[in-house]
C-alpha cells in the first residue's frame, strides 16, 4: 500500500497536536469544496440505481456520454492494467504513484515530460497525468491529440488522468471520450473538494467501460454520493466562481512560498511543489507547528495544498517566516 496525504490522524499522534489545531495543506484537495445539502433519507435506504441523472449531468459536464462512474480514479487505474492490452508501456514521472504500481508487472518505461511526445506511437500504453501531480506540468489539447493519434496509427493506448484538470478545462481531452485507443479518468476529489466521497469516471470506448463494469461490479457508487455528484456538475455558477477563486489562491500561495522559502515553485491552482534537498527538514519543521504538507522522501520535494481560510493563511505564514533562517542554509535544488 502506498503512502498519500491526508494521513492528519497519523501525524496528530506523531507530534502530539490535538487533530483539531493542524492546518493541513498536504492533499491539493480544495480546502472550500462544494457545499453538499441534506440529502433525502431514501439515498440512505435504496440502492443505487443508473438512471437517477448522474450521467447526464457528467455528459454536459464533461462534453461526452461515452462514460462509467466509479468510485473515484483510483478504481480504474487499478483495474486498468487488466483489460488494456500491450505490454510495452510508458508513464510520464514524476508522477501520482498510483499509476506506475498499477502498472508495476510490465516493468514500465518512466518519462520525463521532454521525452512524452517520442515516445508517443512507441509503446502499446502510454499514461500521463494533465496537469501533472505533483509537478504541476500542464500539457496544452493539442500536443495531447497529436500523441493519440500515434497511440491509434500504432494500435496502443493513451490514458490521461485529468483528476485536476477542472481548473483549466480549456486542455482537457475529455470531449473526446469514447474515441478508440483513449482513456480518460476524471475526479470529483480535487476542484469539488469531494474527495470522501469517492466519485470518478471513466471516458473510454464501449468495449473497454463493459470489461471495466463487469471487473468493478454492481453498485460502484453509494446512492448519496452519486446525488452529490450529480448536483455539484450540474451548480456552473459555483464552479465558474470557484476557479476564479481558487487562480487567485494559488498565485497567493505560489508568492508567500517563493518570499519566505524562495526556489522555483510549480503547481496548479490547488498545489504548488518543489525538489529541495532540506524538504524532510522543512516538512518536520512545519509538522511541530502544526502544519502539515506532503513529503516526498525519493528525490526530496515538498508539495503545499492550499489553506482554508485567512487564520490558516496567517498560521502559514507564521510557520514559514520561522524556518527562515533554515532555508538560508540550505539551498532548494531546481527542479
Amino acid at each position: 500500500m502506498l503512502e498519500h496525504g491526508g494521513r492528519l490522524r497519523a501525524a496528530a499522534r506523531q507530534y502530539g497536536i490535538a487533530i483539531e489545531a493542524w492546518v493541513d495543506l498536504s492533499t491539493g484537495i480544495n480546502p472550500c469544496g462544494w457545499p453538499v445539502p441534506p440529502l433525502p433519507a431514501a439515498l440512505w435506504q435504496r440502492l443505487p440505481e443508473d438512471d437517477d441523472g448522474l450521467i447526464e449531468a457528467a455528459t454536459d459536464y464533461y462534453g461526452s456520454a461515452h462514460m462509467l462512474a466509479v468510485a473515484g480514479s483510483q478504481a480504474a487505474i487499478q483495474t486498468l492494467p487488466a483489460v488494456l492490452p500491450g505490454t510495452s508501456v510508458a508513464i510520464l514521472a514524476p508522477t501520482y504513484a498510483e499509476h506506475p504500481h498499477a502498472w508495476r508487472g510490465c516493468r514500465p518505461r518512466v518519462l520525463g515530460a521532454s521525452e512524452v511526445d517520442a515516445a508517443a506511437g512507441n509503446v502499446d500504453v502510454l499514461v500521463v497525468v494533465n496537469p501533472n501531480n505533483p509537478t504541476g506540468t500542464v500539457f496544452e489539447r493539442n500536443r495531447v491529440l497529436a500523441w493519440l493519434a500515434r497511440q491509434q496509427a500504432r494500435g496502443g493506448w493513451l490514458v490521461v488522468d485529468e483528476a485536476f484538470m477542472d481548473c483549466t478545462p480549456a486542455h482537457s481531452i475529455a470531449d473526446h471520450g469514447g474515441t478508440a485507443g483513449l482513456v480518460v479518468l476524471r475526479s470529483l476529489g480535487k476542484f469539488f473538494g469531494l474527495a470522501g466521497a469517492r466519485v470518478g469516471f471513466i471516458l473510454a470506448p464501449l468495449q473497454l467501460r463493459l470489461a471495466l463494469a463487469e471487473r468493478l461490479g454492481p453498485w460502484a457508487l453509494s446512492g448519496p454520493a452519486r446525488e452529490v455528484a450529480r448536483l455539484a456538475l450540474a451548480d456552473r455558477a459555483w464552479q465558474e466562481t470557484s476557479r476564479h477563486q481558487l487562480a487567485a489562491a494559488g498565485e497567493r500561495l505560489h508568492a508567500m512560498l517563493q518570499h519566505r522559502l524562495g526556489g522555483n515553485w510549480t503547481g496548479t491552482a490547488l498545489f504548488r511543489w518543489q525538489q529541495r534537498h532540506d524538504a524532510a527538514a522543512v516538512h518536520e519543521a512545519l509538522a511541530r507547528q502544526g502544519i502539515l504538507v506532503r513529503l516526498f522522501a525519493e528525490n526530496p520535494a515538498l508539495r503545499f495544498g492550499l489553506p482554508a481560510d485567512e487564520h490558516a493563511w496567517q498560521r502559514l505564514d507564521d510557520a514559514l517566516r520561522t524556518i527562515a533562517s533554515l532555508t538560508h542554509h540550505n539551498s532548494p535544488s531546481v527542479p
